[in-house]
């Protein structure tokens, strides 16, 4: 569990969340509540937020994709641009995230498969399957990233799409 998960989010009232969620049979009232995007099974609390408020740094190159889908869910262009590899980062990378985002509705993630990008790698490759909405038309990228260390961290190299329906 990282630093960031120990602290008590501001959002979120004193009492235990489990058992408010019991005693009023509603859903999760904050985003830090609800299952995290990348459908890792934890809350975005415990599993990306972390990493998008720089609490924590990607462990594998497979969290860093996660973090980086969900980034693409909640429309976080500093963080999508902050987790691109200087040698892949664009000048107007910021700028083209901050224009296109809004135009997709990201739903659901499922990691095919991954190759290195461990804990003691340098590089990585996750392959993934994205669903989404793009003006309303259901689409699917099929994509295998790179990823590569960059001072210690997990960058976003590249990627070559599989296909697209």
């Amino acid at each position: 569990m990282s630093e960031f998960a120990a602290d008590k989010p501001e959002d979120v009232p004193d009492a235990d969340i489990d058992q408010r969620e019991i005693e009023n049979d509603d859903a999760p009232k904050t985003r830090s509540e609800s299952l995290c995007p990348c459908k890792s099974g934890n809350s975005y609390y415990i599993c990306c937020m972390p990493l998008h408020h720089g609490k924590a740094k990607a462990r594998t190159a497979e969290e860093l994709m996660r973090s980086r889908y969900s980034a693409y869910f909640f429309r976080l262009v500093d963080y999508l641009v902050e987790t691109t590899h200087p040698d892949s980062r664009e000048p107007g990378l910021k700028k083209e995230l901050a224009k296109s985002v809004h135009n997709i509705s990201w739903q659901f993630l499922t990691i095919v498969d991954t190759s290195k990008g461990g804990t003691k790698d340098k590089v990585g490759k996750v392959e993934f399957i994205a669903k989404c909405f793009v003006q309303g038309e259901p689409h699917e990228l099929h994509e295998r990233s790179r990823f590569r260390r960059y001072k210690g961290a997990w960058k976003y190299l590249d990627g070559v799409a599989l296909g697209d329906s």
